[in-house]
């Protein structure tokens, strides 16, 4: 067996905090890498292996391509043996482009356009018939069998319904040989220098033939159809001149009673993407901006002068009330009538201005009356939204705007004429608003409702379909729909549909590095996702998932434990093996799995303070108008399978309600009829899984504010009294006492052409942001620079005499971070530690006993004994009086809840309802709830 070939080989490994390790992976294996957060399992896997694989490819490319791309550092290694061509699926990659959906990103939708344009049967938009489209000699047949021994009328259309006097064109016609015109259905002869009303709307139509149908006169019909397609671009109309009915034919898709035609149908004519498809009003994207009348006038009661227009306030001596004062008027009413009273056209044009000039008279402009032009005050509110409008005057616009589904479109994003093209009485937006689990379903069943012409087209379009919306069933994802904005996806939905993706695309040979895919995902569906990560080991590809999974690692070929405790301490390599000869190991890891370590099941629960808030009436997506409970200073968990209506219900409701309540929140929450119980809380708390910043300026110590303390307790020294030295002379991201020379980056980057940008310690502040007076004032024989540099562990006990800085900076060791560094950038922060910091700035700040925390999975990114020490931190919050609410799918801390409530029963329209709530015992007696059936066996175990 040859090592080099089968397995990946890393050789003095030293990314972030990794200690010059050794690591061997099999190849053509399913490897899980595991440990502690922060203990250095992405650096190995993405900043070492991936960013190693990334380089050798962008490397074979031209030194020109290379130009254009990215350019790849070099990680800190010595020797990466065994590498295939790499790809990496992480949860941070979510597209925020509002076009991007899942039937885009999956490319299920490229398919189903190009079956629509193929196989799709177009009907009128106007009557709803079947459009049809004649060649020459179907054409020559009809007339034939439908007009047989009467009299008709050729026409060619050349003008439809527009404006003009036409004078060149009756002129050009006479000169082809032509005699008689059809003007507004009159037919009239051309007669020199013959013109029409041209502010009215006209059809015109040139006679090409009149003549009685016979079989004898065949080859002259024939000749009369050529020359009116010609004339009149692929359409005729023929006239019986008995009764005067008229029916239209062409060429192309035409509605044989009004005459409206389509263009020939391609792919592009179904893409939201693309200006033949998309709707016109909101240019697909389904949603408008629209201006809210509710908020520009909260209070119809109050008058202009007295602030009733809540964009203009109260009246001032200005032009715009001036003009507004020139319009009331007009209308009789002043600017001191209370605005219920102001008559509605009166209204419509303060709002949406006037087409005349207003006459304006004031004191102020002298005796003059002056004439000016009025665009109205939701002009004025538009105007702020543009590009070039500074971000606060955008933010002030935006808090008048309101997004609504689009009135033309209705939220389905194409333009009429591609929406009334079906297969089976659907059109293609109908399909992508069915779920995944039903489109497959329909997709099975279409050849018994198609004709044989249509199936024979969509044969080989129906497999590709089929296929990959069955890897989308195999990873979990049936409840989800193509129309689904991709923005709207959680990290681990995202990464399943790249998951599939990958599946579908079936390359061998690669190694592929994802991040926590179970994320999301209920215990029900994991297997499905651990099958799908097989077949891809199956069929000839190397994976290797960052994962604290349990079910994941037990099914894993190869497991490699990072440890043995995280930051500093951590980035060693404690076990590397079989998941059979880590479970004989003593590692933090094996302790857990082999259960001499568990986290146990609280003595009692907690009854809370016997108050509630509720919900009623809750129908936002697809919940089935029910009404929740929420018993309050408890720990109350929300579960069910993914896409049961997790949340929907508390990110998508109960939160924004409260935020408009305490917060004057501008997002609207899903519908829903009422709430009850919002005064026994006072404040709501919201802690998500987005990074806490997106530039290296940003550090735990800038986001958790404790940076502010810090410099005012230096700037509080006597050596900085004495120079003057205010707050902001410590900060590195202002001009005073920041090194110039690297601008308080402490680094300084070189551009290297056609290598990588390489950084390099700034030499003048060698990395220490701050110049050398500023780094002369010390607190206790340190410099603000050396504070930066400390770890939250020493932070701890250098500032234990200062109770504002220790407060901010305890609560960030108590959630299991002493091991980062203050001034650690934050680009460098794992997406659990980035929650946690999150979550121990909330926790500094001073409760009230009656505040509601709201968290989405905290327990991505943790380890079983980080699970332990955040459920500490928040049993110590409800034991004062909060209320906790948080969406997971982890056991460890169901188990742990004073209340669950579950929904289900399946995901997407099969969910949306409250199958079982009380505490974790009550839940596991529950029949019906798949969360019960795994929630009993944790139970049982202990």
């Amino acid at each position: 067996m040859n090592s080099e070939t089968d397995n990946i080989q890393v050789y003095g490994a030293r990314v972030h905090n990794l200690k010059n390790i050794d690591v061997t992976i099999p190849r053509d294996s399913l490897t899980v890498i595991t440990g502690l957060s922060g203990s250095g399992k992405s650096s190995l896997a993405f900043d070492t292996i991936f960013a190693e694989g990334q380089r050798r490819y962008i490397e074979t490319f031209s030194s020109y391509a290379r130009g254009f791309l990215g350019k790849m550092e070099r990680p800190d290694v010595d020797k990466i043996t065994g590498l295939s061509p790499v790809i990496s699926i992480e949860q941070k990659t979510t597209n925020k482009n509002p076009r991007s959906t899942v039937g885009t990103t999956t490319e299920i939708y490229d398919f189903l356009r190009l079956l629509f344009a193929r196989a799709g049967e177009a009907f009128s938009y106007i009557t709803g018939e079947k459009m049809v489209k004649y060649t020459e000699e179907q054409l020559l047949a009809l007339i034939l069998e439908k007009y047989i021994g009467r009299k008709i009328y050729i026409l060619a259309p050349v003008v439809r319904n527009r404006k003009g006097h036409y004078k060149e064109l009756f002129e050009q016609i006479r000169k082809r040989g032509f005699l008689n015109v059809r003007v507004d259905g009159e037919i009239k002869e051309i007669l020199p220098g013959m013109r029409v009303d041209r502010y009215k709307n006209h059809d015109i139509e040139i006679l090409i033939d009149k003549l009685a149908v016979s079989n004898k006169f065949e080859e002259k019909l024939k000749a009369s159809i050529r020359t009116a397609m010609k004339h009149g671009s692929g359409l005729i109309l023929i006239q019986d001149v008995e009764t005067g009915e008229i029916r239209h034919y062409s060429k192309s898709l035409m509605c044989p009673t009004t005459g409206i035609s389509y263009s020939e149908p391609a792919p592009h004519n179904f893409s939201f993407n693309s200006p033949q498809g998309a709707c016109p009003r909101c240019k697909g994207i389904g949603t408008v901006d629209q201006i809210d009348m509710g908020k520009i006038v909260p209070k119809p009661e109050l008058s202009i002068a007295a602030g009733g227009i809540a964009p203009l306030g109260k009246e001032r001596s200005n032009l715009l009330f001036w003009q507004i004062a020139a319009i009331c008027e007009k209308y009789g009413v002043t600017l001191k009538t209370p605005i219920k009273d102001i008559p509605q056209e009166a209204m419509d044009e303060i709002m949406y201005g006037s087409n005349e000039q207003l006459k304006i008279r004031n004191e102020s402009l002298g005796n003059s009356n002056y004439m000016v032009s009025y665009e109205g005050v939701a002009k004025y509110i538009e105007m702020q939204q543009d590009d070039e409008a500074s971000a606060t005057a955008q933010k002030w616009a935006d808090q008048f705007i309101t997004t609504s589904v689009c009135p033309e479109c209705h939220g389905q994003r194409l333009n009429k004429e591609a929406l009334h093209f079906k297969i089976n009485e659907k059109n293609i937006a109908e399909l992508c608003e069915m779920d995944i689990r039903g489109l497959y379903e329909w997709m099975n069943d279409l050849d018994n409702h198609i004709s044989e012409k249509q199936r024979a087209i969509a044969e080989e379009i129906k497999k590709e379909i089929l296929s990959r919306l069955q890897f989308l069933l195999d990873v979990g994802l049936g409840y989800l729909s193509l129309s689904r904005a991709s923005a709207s996806l959680s990290g681990g939905e995202s990464q399943r549909i790249r998951l599939a993706t990958q599946i579908g695309s079936q390359l061998v040979n690669v190694l592929y590095i994802l991040d926590e895919p179970s994320i999301g995902l209920h215990q029900r569906d994991n297997h499905r996702l651990i099958d799908s990560l097989v077949k891809l080991r199956d069929s000839g590809n190397s994976v290797i998932v960052v994962e604290h999974d349990k079910d994941m690692m037990l099914a894993s070929d190869y497991i490699v434990d990072m440890g043995p405790f995280a930051g500093r301490k951590g980035g060693e390599v404690v076990f590397e093996g079989t998941p059979e000869e880590m479970l004989k190991k003593n590692t933090l890891t094996s302790n857990y799995l082999n259960g001499k370590l568990e986290i146990s099941i609280p003595q009692k629960r907690r009854k809370g303070n016997g108050k509630t808030l509720v919900i009623e009436g809750a129908t936002g997506n697809n919940l089935k108008n029910i009404t929740v409970t929420f018993p309050l200073s408890t720990l109350i968990c929300i579960t069910g399978v993914s896409g049961s209506g997790k949340s929907t219900l508390i990110n998508e409701t109960l939160q924004p309600i409260l935020s408009q309540k305490f917060y004057r929140s501008l997002k609207d929450p899903m519908p829903y009829k009422a709430i009850h119980g919002t005064d026994n809380i006072d404040k709501i708390v919201s802690v998500d899984q987005s990074p806490i910043g997106r530039t290296p300026r940003s550090n735990p110590a800038t986001y958790t504010g404790v940076f502010g303390d810090i410099r005012a307790l230096f700037a509080d020294m006597p050596e900085a009294k004495v120079r003057g030295y205010k707050p902001g002379r410590f900060s590195f991201n202002v001009k005073g006492g920041r090194c110039e020379t690297c601008g308080g980056n402490g680094y300084k980057t070189i551009e290297m052409n056609f290598l990588p940008d390489v950084m390099v310690p700034c030499e003048t502040c060698h990395g220490k942001r701050y110049n050398r007076e500023t780094l002369e004032v010390r607190f206790k024989g340190k410099s603000i620079a050396d504070v930066l540099d400390m770890t939250i562990n020493e932070a701890v006990e250098f500032f234990e005499n200062v109770p504002a800085i220790l407060r901010k900076i305890e609560v960030l060791q108590e959630v299991g971070l002493g091991y980062i560094k203050l001034g650690q950038s934050s680009t460098t922060l794992s997406g659990g530690e980035s929650q946690r910091v999150k979550l121990a700035t909330e926790l500094a700040r001073i409760d009230t006993g009656n505040t509601l925390y709201v968290l989405d999975e905290p327990t991505t990114g943790l380890h079983f004994e980080d699970i332990r020490v955040l459920l500490g931190v928040l049993n110590k919050l409800v034991d004062k009086g909060n209320t906790i609410i948080v969406i997971e799918h982890n056991l460890d801390i169901i188990k742990c809840a004073d209340y669950i409530i579950d929904l289900g029963p399946e995901g997407g329209a099969a969910g949306g309802q409250i199958m079982a709530t009380g505490t974790p015992e009550q839940i596991a007696s529950d029949q019906n709830s798949y969360t019960a059936q795994f929630l009993k066996k944790e139970l049982l175990r202990q």
